[in-house]
């Protein structure tokens, strides 16, 4: 049964536990290698999925079983990827103009959905993708003399991440949720233990402790966008994964002392309301 209201606040929660995931990752990047703490994390999350699936009708073999396991494969690693582009993001920008420049990834879903899913992108879509983008340019604010090329950071993660969830839903033809999750668990720890076992570095006690937070956060907040999607339309309650920008900027500024500047919250506007506009005609469509 729909439940659009558990939904939406579903969708809160999984929006407020992957604001403070983001804060933890900002933490320990700034303390250890990027490459090493998107890898215990992976460590985790490969758990998480494997132990999904053993609960599952005809356990992980079931689960697992694709016929298209390059997809699925590069998805997995392409998700990683981006994770840690993400990541780097937060320690060299922040979290608050990290998070307003990927806050574009469904215009750029919504651009790449003629090329690479062959899906018909009208007008108005087009229309809203464009004020979006002008939303990006007045965040980075390219023509001002301190332009940081840093700050294209978060817009290649919001790249990746469109294309992660284009190429989530061309899988989504053949193969389940469920298969798809796990693929993208056990690929993304695979790819992650090749490259950040050679960073590894010695962790003291309180940042394990911090460590164990971030693999929790990341555990909950897939088991509870899971649930969202259990109990609720996407296109009703996907609005609402805006929230995480607010969550993700007030941690910024309360706890890591970041500022708020004007023409990234009226860039930010910009951008959430164009996509808010892009999920409304997306559902009216499939309406």
């Amino acid at each position: 049964m729909q439940n659009t209201r558990l939904g939406i606040l579903l969708m809160v929660a999984t929006t407020f536990v992957f604001a403070m995931q983001d804060g933890i990752s900002r933490h320990l990047a700034g303390e250890y290698n990027v490459l090493m703490v998107v890898m215990i994390r992976y460590w985790f999350f490969a758990a998480f999925v494997i132990a999904l699936a053993a609960r599952r009708p005809g356990g992980v073999r079931a689960v697992a079983r694709t016929g298209q396991p390059v997809l699925q494969a590069f998805r997995g690693v392409l998700l990683a990827a981006e994770i840690c582009v993400m990541v780097l993001a937060f320690v060299l920008l922040g979290l608050v103009e990290s998070h307003a420049v990927f806050t574009c990834y469904p215009l750029l879903i919504a651009a790449l959905s003629g090329p690479v899913l062959g899906e018909k992108v009208g007008w108005r879509r087009w229309a809203a993708i464009g004020v979006g983008f002008v939303g990006v340019l007045i965040i980075l604010q390219p023509g001002v003399a301190v332009f940081s090329p840093a700050a294209l950071i978060p817009l290649l993660s919001a790249t990746m991440f469109a294309l992660y969830g284009l190429l989530t839903r061309y899988a989504a033809r053949q193969d389940s949720s469920a298969t798809s999750f796990f693929w993208t668990g056990v690929t993304g720890a695979v790819a992650m233990t090749c490259v950040g076992v050679w960073f590894w570095e010695p962790m003291g006690g309180r940042d394990w402790l911090w460590m164990g937070a971030l693999c929790i956060t990341g555990a909950l907040g897939h088991w509870l966008l899971i649930r969202v999607y259990e109990v609720a339309e996407a296109s009703a309650v996907q609005p609402f994964a805006y929230l995480q920008l607010v969550f993700a900027a007030a941690l910024g500024v309360s706890v890591f002392g970041e500022v708020l500047e004007l023409n990234v919250v009226i860039g930010a506007a910009i951008v959430v309301a164009a996509g808010v506009f892009t999920l409304l005609r997306e559902r009216r469509a499939q309406g």
